[in-house]
């Protein structure tokens, strides 16, 4: 191969950027969409939004500083194409424009503000990319940070909703005490009980013309759990990816850890430090969803929005 050919190899990569309630992600890829490198960061740049309705310069700041040390690795690693794209917390924010124009001078990309439906279908894509053809239908629910989109269909997505519940949100709302207090858990949970018993109508799972589908959970919520359900002391994606958590074990885990202080959840095996303090909000909303929605057991997926957003640059090059 020559040096030209080489080079332009290189340059063809792309990357996605995920600025999220909690976390700030990014998925390198080369021109097929092989990942090059994942990396995630607890930013927590929707800290405080739902009570505010403003991000804080504080948090805005935190995300552009790890904004820029991904710019310096897509650099490093020759990307020529990429998406940044921001959901649920700076969508809700008034001061949104603040952090647009932080996020340009870090990395040089304008953000786009998806919609919960433009954030659902990029999620479904994700999701159901690498699963075997005619596996469907599917049902996936992406658990954030502020928000819980939840995508039904097959090949393509059918129906998206977007719940105004997310393990951040739904913390910082109800879970006041460490650890919290039973009529805490019991509001959280009838909140997130309301808002599935309205999704149901709108995803028409019953309208499906297939077997009933098949429940895909993603996001950081779902991934700690198969995580500390394994015991796992570093992480290994494939031991994630595609591992089956079933409700009994999802509402063991949230009975067990919501008795525990932030502290000793914190020191079990598999969870993710930075996660300890709304890894509860997350699994209620799991465990809503379960139930509400009648399964009994869900396929984890490490694979979301930022491969459905590589899919999407890698299809249009």
């Amino acid at each position: 191969m020559s040096n030209a050919s080489r080079e332009s190899d290189v340059v063809a990569n792309v990357a996605a950027l995920d600025c999220g309630t909690n976390s700030t992600r990014l998925l390198v890829a080369d021109r097929f969409g092989n990942p090059l490198a994942r990396r995630t960061r607890i930013t927590r740049l929707g800290e405080g939004v739902d009570a505010t309705g403003r991000l804080s310069d504080e948090a805005i700041e935190r995300t552009a500083g790890v904004l820029a040390s991904y710019r310096e690795e897509m650099n490093t690693l020759g990307v020529a194409r990429a998406r940044l794209v921001a959901t649920s917390a700076a969508r809700d924010a008034m001061n949104s424009g603040q952090f647009l124009d932080a996020v340009f001078r870090s990395t040089g990309l304008a953000a786009e503000l998806l919609s919960g439906y433009e954030e659902g279908t990029l999620s479904f894509a994700g999701a159901t990319s690498d699963l075997p053809s005619g596996s469907g239908p599917y049902l996936v629910i992406d658990i954030g940070g502020g928000s819980t989109e939840l995508i039904v269909g097959d090949a393509l997505p059918l129906e998206v909703v977007s719940l105004d519940i997310g393990c951040v949100r739904l913390a910082e709302r109800f879970l006041h005490h460490d650890p919290p207090q039973t009529t805490e858990m019991e509001e959280a949970a009838t909140e997130a009980t309301r808002q599935l018993r309205s999704a149901r109508g709108e995803l028409r799972l019953d309208a499906l013309e297939r077997r009933p589908p098949s429940l895909i959970a993603l996001a950081g919520t779902v991934s700690t759990l198969a995580s500390v359900h394994q015991g796992l002391e570093t992480y290994v994606r494939d031991r994630v990816h595609h591992a089956v958590l079933s409700l009994e074990v999802v509402n063991a885990l949230l009975e067990e850890m919501a008795v525990e202080s932030v502290a000793s959840r914190r020191a079990r095996p598999g969870m993710d430090p930075a996660r300890a303090d709304v890894i509860i909000g997350g699994a209620v909303i799991l465990v809503s969803a379960m139930r509400t929605l009648g399964f009994e057991e869900c396929l984890v997926s490490e694979a979301d929005i930022l491969d459905g957003i590589v899919l999407s640059l890698v299809q249009n090059s």
